[in-house]
């Protein structure tokens, strides 16, 4: 039996244009994925600022 010293992966390249990142589609697309991270960031960002506003009002 031969040995495979290396995993091979069908790989396709696909690269996205910077004008075509911040278009709006649907699916699994890296343009989705950038607007799945941006909208995470801000979810995570409003989450904090009602955390301190919370323990700020709350010492009163």
């Amino acid at each position: 039996m031969k040995k495979q010293s290396k995993i091979e992966f069908n790989k396709t390249n696909k690269f996205v244009d910077k004008q075509e990142l911040n278009l709006w589609k649907r699916g699994f697309t890296p343009q989705a994925e950038i607007w799945n991270g941006r909208m995470a960031t801000i979810g995570i960002g409003i989450i904090l600022i009602i955390i301190a506003f919370i323990s700020k009002f709350s010492s009163m």
